[in-house]
């Protein structure tokens, strides 16, 4: 799977100390400057699931891999960008390639971290970054709304995405993203070339001070009110703690420091828990004695499509899928149990993969 999640924010507000956190295959330069993320840096991401847990313990295979996703830590955004401010035009293309936003805001006062902006406001930061992917998505329907004006007159199809740009553009400059527009998958055919910025979803990370991490505070409250209407997540975590958590490679000394913190668990598991249902996955599973193993798929996907992210062949060669829910593997400890109980049932070519599957897939090439 290629999704990726983009993490933004305005300078300074502790986006590479996330990254840093949160990926287990990159780290990222951390500093008190301005766009010290230039190139963006991109991490694989382990999922956490303790169901992988469960059919290790049941199954005792060689090896167990998790399922991963794509994390991406792009250069902050300033006020100005949709006009090429700062690295604006180099920061809007890098989320213009991701698939759903993790915007930073912060929500801690420090003196000795340089801010732009004046006083601490999260609502007035998630405004700008707003505002500057609005204007920039602007901009783009915009060009293609003048070409199209004249194709319109003469066709039927031109005439039709015509219309569908004219709403786009009249919802943009009420300063509201595309993604809140409500068009159906046939009216998005007509914006999908364009990839626009405010058509993706986005989870909040409250990033607040030590005193804040299990409470939150005023900063943010406010956010959660501000995006109350959105029906997005706001997540609130100490970025810095989070970092310091993922550094420990010894599980008895990385529970020894969660405990110092009274956390029952990271808050980055929640934020990749949460990530991961933003980006519309879901995961099946493949359990044998040499791996037990998650995949990712699309929510939705049918058989041979799941059965692809193995090998293409196994989509091309589809034949029938063995399949065992996720909570019958577990009461009848195997998959001999399972097939004893009648719990193992033969799928086709149009069965919905339901997440937490336990798959095993027939195909001929």
């Amino acid at each position: 799977m290629a999704l990726q999640a983009g993490i933004v924010g305005l300078p300074n507000v502790g986006k590479s100390t996330l990254f840093n956190a949160v990926s287990n295959s990159a780290k990222a330069q951390a500093s008190n400057y301005r766009f010290c993320t230039i190139e963006p840096n991109i991490g694989l991401v382990n999922v956490p699931d303790l169901r992988l847990n469960k059919l290790e313990e049941l199954v005792k295979p060689n090896r167990v891999v998790p399922t991963q996703i794509e994390i991406v830590d792009i250069a902050g955004l300033v006020r100005g960008a949709s006009k090429g401010e700062g690295l604006g035009n180099k920061f809007l293309a890098n989320i213009r390639e991701v698939n759903a936003i993790i915007q930073v805001i912060r929500c801690f006062e420090d003196e000795n971290i340089l801010r732009e902006e004046g006083p601490i406001n999260p609502v007035g930061d998630k405004e700008i970054i707003e505002t500057e992917l609005q204007l920039k998505d602007l901009e783009s329907v915009d060009k293609k709304l003048q070409r199209t004006e004249k194709l319109a007159k003469t066709d039927t199809k031109a005439k039709l995405e015509l219309e569908i740009l004219v709403k786009c553009k009249a919802h943009l400059e009420k300063g509201k993203n595309i993604i809140t527009l409500g068009l159906s998958k046939d009216d998005k055919v007509a914006i999908a070339d364009l990839f626009l910025l405010t058509d993706k979803h986005i989870l909040y990370v409250a990033n607040v001070d030590e005193a804040s991490m299990h409470t939150g505070n005023k900063y943010s409250a406010a956010l959660i009110e501000a995006v109350k209407g959105e029906g997005n997540e706001v997540i609130i975590m100490t970025n810095a703690i989070e970092a310091q958590i993922a550094e420990f490679e010894n599980a008895d000394d990385k529970q020894m420091f969660m405990d110092e913190y009274k956390m029952t668990e990271p808050a980055l598991d929640r934020l990749i828990h949460s990530t991961y249902k933003l980006l519309n996955l879901s995961t099946y599973f493949t359990a044998g004695v040499q791996e037990v193993r998650a995949w990712t798929i699309e929510h939705g996907w049918k058989a041979p499509q799941a059965a692809s992210v193995i090998h293409t062949d196994f989509e091309k060669g589809f034949i029938k899928a063995e399949v065992i829910a996720y909570d019958d593997f577990v009461k009848y400890e195997s998959e001999a149990a399972c097939r004893e109980n009648g719990r193992l049932r033969i799928e086709g070519k149009e069965y919905l993969v339901q997440d937490g599957d336990v798959m095993h897939f027939r195909f001929n090439v």
